[in-house]
C-alpha cells in the first residue's frame, strides 16, 4: 500500500512535495487527474490523500465523494479554491483537513506527520531503516519491501517490541512458537539468521540483532 497518494494537476508543485516527503520515508504516488487517481487508489490503496479541487477532468469534490463512499482514508485537501463554501463543502463532504495554496512545506509535513501519527501509530513500527506495518504485515527497509515468513515476521515484531531489552531464547521461542510446539529451539536460532540476512549491513557482524551469551538476543 501507498503511504500518500497526491493528487494535483500541477506537475512543479506535486513533484516538489513528493520530494519533501519522500525524504521524509513516505512512499508516494501522484496522479494528475481524478481518473488516474482513482485507478491508482483502487489498485494500490493509500493511508493518506492530499487532494486538489481543481482538477482537469472532474473536480476533487467528485474524487472525494467517491473515496469516502467506500472507505475511510484521511483526505487533506489543498486548494487555491479559498471561499468559505467550498471549504464548508469538502469538510461536510468528509474532508480531515482543508489548507489553502500557497502553503507553507512545513506547516504541511507537520500536519501530514500528525495524521500519521494519531491514525497508525500504533498500526506501524519504526527504526531508521526499518519500518514495520503489523497491519499489512510489510517489513520495509528504505522504503523497499522485505520478503518475509510469518515467523521472521512476527520475531522482527517481538524484538523492535522491546528494543534494548534482553530477551530470553525461552520465552522468544514461546512466544513465537508456542510451548506445546513440536518445533526445537534450534529453529529460533535458524530464524535470528535468516532475520540478520535481511535486515543486517553486515550479517556476520550484526548491530540491531545481538545475541547475548547464555541467555538470548538484544534488539538496538
Amino acid at each position: 500500500m501507498t503511504d500518500i497518494l497526491i493528487i494535483e494537476d500541477n506537475k512543479e508543485l506535486a513533484m516538489v512535495l513528493c520530494d519533501f516527503l519522500r525524504a521524509e520515508n513516505y512512499t508516494v504516488s501522484v496522479a494528475e487527474n481524478a481518473e488516474k487517481a482513482l485507478s491508482l487508489y483502487q489498485r494500490y490503496g493509500a493511508r493518506l490523500i492530499v487532494l486538489d479541487i481543481m482538477l482537469p477532468d472532474k473536480d476533487g469534490f467528485y474524487v472525494l465523494e467517491k473515496i469516502r463512499a467506500e472507505s475511510v482514508t484521511p483526505i487533506l485537501i489543498v486548494s487555491a479554491k479559498t471561499d468559505k463554501n467550498d471549504k464548508l463543502l469538502g469538510l461536510d463532504l468528509g474532508a480531515d483537513d482543508y489548507i489553502e495554496k500557497p502553503y507553507d512545506i512545513d506547516i504541511m509535513l507537520a500536519k501530514i506527520h500528525g495524521i500519521f501519527k494519531r491514525r497508525y501509530a500504533h498500526d506501524e513500527l519504526c527504526d531508521g531503516e526499518l519500518r514495520v506495518n503489523k497491519i499489512n504485515r510489510v517489513v520495509y527497509k528504505n522504503n523497499i519491501p522485505i520478503e518475509m515468513t510469518a515467523k521472521e515476521f512476527e520475531l522482527l515484531v517481538l524484538l523492535i517490541e522491546n528494543k534494548g531489552r534482553t530477551l530470553s531464547k525461552e520465552y522468544i521461542f514461546n512466544t513465537i512458537w508456542g510451548s506445546d510446539s513440536e518445533s526445537e529451539q534450534q529453529t529460533l536460532t535458524v530464524h535470528i539468521k535468516w532475520l540478520r540476512r535481511k535486515i543486517e549491513k553486515d550479517p556476520k557482524n550484526p548491530q540491531k540483532i545481538l545475541t547475548v551469551w547464555g541467555t538470548g538476543y538484544k534488539y538496538l
